[in-house]
C-alpha cells in the first residue's frame, strides 16, 4: 500500500492557513486586553484553542485535497514458476450454432467456461489462443487475469481473425494444433504444460504430424472440452441457416484426434471435472510472490468533505 500525490505543489494551499490563523492570535491578544481592563473572566481554554484549530484546518486539508492524494494497494500471491496453460477458443462459424434464437451460442459457452478457469487457476500462468484453420496466439500465459479476460472480451470473437485460405462454415482443422508444442507458446521454465481446447469439435481429419508433435519434450497435457448438439442451428438472421447442420460424423473427428495424442474429451456439463484433472495433473510446485496493482482510491472527495467539518465549526462558533 502507497500514497501519491497528482499535484503535489497543490499543496501549497495549505499555506493559506497562515492568514486566517494570524488574524485569530491577533485577534485573541487584543480581545485578551479587552478582557483585563474591564475586569472579565477569561474564556474556557479549550473552546478559544478549537477554533484556532478549525481555522487552521480548514486551508490544511484544502491543500491535501488540492495535491490529489492517491492510495494504491498491491496484493502479493503466489505464482506458479513450473507450469503454464494455455487456452485455444475456436473461432470458426459453426461456433455460432445453438438451439433456439435465443439460446446461448457455442461460442458464448464457451468463453463462460474460459472465464471461470481464469478464475479457477490464478495461481498459474494462463494464454489465450484462437483457432479456425491455424493457431493465432493473442495472449502468452500469463498471470494477470485481467490482460487474459481483457483479450477474451475484444481481441477474439467468431471469425475474429477470420480463416487464411477458404471462408465456410466448418473451417476447424485441429491438426493446427501441432504448432503448440513445437514453436514458443510456453516459456522455456514451464515443464508441465496444459493446452485446453474449447470446441465443437466439427474438425478436418488430423495428418501424422499432429500426433508426431505432441510426442515432444516436454509433454504438453491436452484436454479437449466440446459444445455439440446434434439439434443446434446457426441463427444469426433469426432463422434456421439451411447452409449448415450438424454432422455427427464430422463432429467425431475430435475423438479421433484426441486419441491419437492421449488427450481427452469432456462435454461442456463435465468443466468440473476438467478443472480437477488439470489440477491433479499440475499438482504442486515452486512459486514466487507476485506482486499485483489493486485498486486505485482517489482521496480528494474525502478530504474536501472532511474540511467543510471544521468550516461548520467556525461558523456556529460565529453565530452565522
Amino acid at each position: 500500500m502507497s500514497l501519491s500525490f497528482l499535484t503535489p505543489f497543490g499543496a501549497l494551499v495549505a499555506l493559506a492557513a497562515l492568514l486566517p490563523v494570524g488574524v485569530w492570535l491577533l485577534r485573541e491578544r487584543r480581545t485578551r486586553a479587552v478582557r483585563l481592563g474591564l475586569g472579565l473572566d477569561e474564556p474556557r481554554r479549550a473552546g478559544v484553542v478549537a477554533l484556532g484549530v478549525a481555522l487552521a484546518a480548514i486551508p490544511v486539508l484544502l491543500g491535501v485535497a488540492a495535491a490529489q492524494p492517491v492510495l494504491d494497494t498491491t496484493r502479493t500471491r503466489p505464482e506458479r514458476t513450473d507450469a503454464e496453460i494455455l487456452l485455444v477458443v475456436d473461432t470458426s462459424r459453426s461456433m455460432l450454432a445453438s438451439a433456439s434464437p435465443e439460446s446461448a451460442t457455442r461460442y458464448a459457452r464457451a468463453t463462460a467456461v474460459a472465464r471461470d478457469l481464469a478464475t479457477s487457476f490464478r495461481s498459474v500462468p494462463l494464454g489465450l489462443a484462437s483457432i479456425t484453420d491455424r493457431v493465432l496466439p493473442h495472449v502468452f500465459p500469463t498471470s494477470d487475469s485481467r490482460v487474459f479476460l481483457s483479450a477474451l472480451d475484444e481481441s477474439i470473437g467468431i471469425e475474429r481473425p477470420p480463416p487464411a485460405y477458404f471462408y465456410t462454415t466448418q473451417a476447424t482443422t485441429l491438426g493446427e494444433l501441432q504448432a503448440v508444442p513445437t514453436r514458443s507458446y510456453f516459456s522455456p521454465s514451464a515443464r508441465k504444460r496444459v493446452l485446453i481446447v474449447l470446441t465443437d469439435g466439427e474438425t478436418r481429419e488430423t495428418g501424422p504430424r499432429f500426433a508426431r508433435a505432441f510426442r515432444r519434450t516436454p509433454h504438453v497435457q491436452t484436454f479437449f472440452v466440446r459444445f455439440w448438439n446434434r439439434d443446434e442451428r446457426i441463427f444469426e438472421s433469426g432463422i434456421a441457416e439451411a447452409a449448415y447442420k450438424p454432422d455427427p460424423k464430422i463432429a467425431a473427428g475430435l475423438d479421433r484426434a484426441a486419441e491419437k495424442i492421449g488427450a481427452r474429451v469432456y462435454e461442456e456439463d463435465d468443466a468440473g471435472e476438467l478443472v480437477s484433472a488439470t489440477k491433479a495433473y499440475l499438482g504442486d510446485g515452486p512459486t514466487r510472490p507476485l506482486e499485483r496493482e489493486g485498486e486505485k482510491l482517489a482521496l480528494m472527495p474525502f478530504a474536501t468533505a472532511v474540511a467543510g467539518l471544521p468550516l461548520l465549526f467556525v461558523l456556529r462558533r460565529r453565530n452565522l
